[in-house]
């Protein structure tokens, strides 16, 4: 956790700058590098979908889901993606399970294993 998913872009731009995004994420979210989880999903387009990234994430204060999102539009923008939709699906840890036990429930030190 977190989860980075792309949608509509090429695996090789996906790799290029999943590098760069897991280190600069994880040192904003101030979280280990090991737990940032990068993933391209494959849509069937239908009508006006835009590439996007969705980010799924536990809450932190604005300015960093601000400086997150601001950083993965300059990765982007630099290999061409100038109109791409950024956009949060932000998890509780109430409502996360791993082994069957939602997240508040589990040891911290356990819990950045997922």
């Amino acid at each position: 956790m977190p989860f980075v998913r792309f949608t509509g872009f090429e695996k090789n731009v996906v790799e290029h700058v999943a590098p760069a995004i897991i280190e600069e994420f994880a040192a904003i979210a101030n979280i280990p590098q090991e737990i940032v989880k990068i993933e391209i999903l494959h849509v069937e387009k239908i009508a006006n979908s835009p590439q996007s990234v969705e980010i799924f994430m536990f809450p932190r204060e604005q300015q960093k889901h601000d400086a997150i999102a601001k950083m993965i539009d300059g990765h982007l923008k630099s290999q061409g993606f100038h109109r791409t939709h950024i956009f949060y699906v932000l998890l509780q840890p109430s409502h996360y399970y791993k082994e069957g036990l939602p997240l508040n429930e589990i040891p911290k030190r356990t819990v950045y294993e997922i």
